[in-house]
């Protein structure tokens, strides 16, 4: 399944991808970055060898009201998340071998949702739940 670029009008694809047991892989970008540039096609080869999972591609100027207070240190930044669960926030090393292990490892893990995964909520932003408030407002 190819990556979705996050823009306004993928919002709904995007959000009706991500059900209660749907893995989504985002990676948090800008267009003026290199690293990311250079990425982008490592990150396309990681969601063909991952078509169970939604791979998102996120401008973070582009998608500045959505990401918002998201705390994005340096480039590439990737989440992972099954439904409502934020496994893994962080940035990582644009080596294609190193994140296929790491999507593997996450995948694995049987998740719960636990007050520790709430507490961390500011740090580890929800893509669902942001998709869901950014459809309502436009709903309202």
């Amino acid at each position: 399944m190819p990556v979705i670029a996050l823009a306004p009008e993928t919002h709904a694809t995007v959000a009706a991808r991500l059900t209660d047991s749907a893995w989504c892989v985002a990676c948090l970008c800008a267009a003026w970055c290199d690293v990311c540039g250079h990425f982008r096609s490592s990150f396309e080869f990681l969601a063909e060898q991952h078509p169970q999972m939604t791979f998102v591609w996120i401008d973070i100027e582009d998608e500045a009201d959505l990401v918002g207070d998201v705390d994005v240190e340096n480039f590439p930044t990737l989440l992972i998340q099954q439904a409502d669960q934020v496994t893994f926030f962080g940035t990582v090393e644009p080596d294609v071998d190193a994140i296929h292990r790491l999507i593997q490892a996450y995948a694995r893990q049987p998740h719960t949702t636990s007050a520790s995964g709430r507490q961390d909520s500011s740090h580890r932003p929800n893509l669902r739940a942001r998709l869901r408030k950014a459809s309502g407002r436009l709903d309202a």
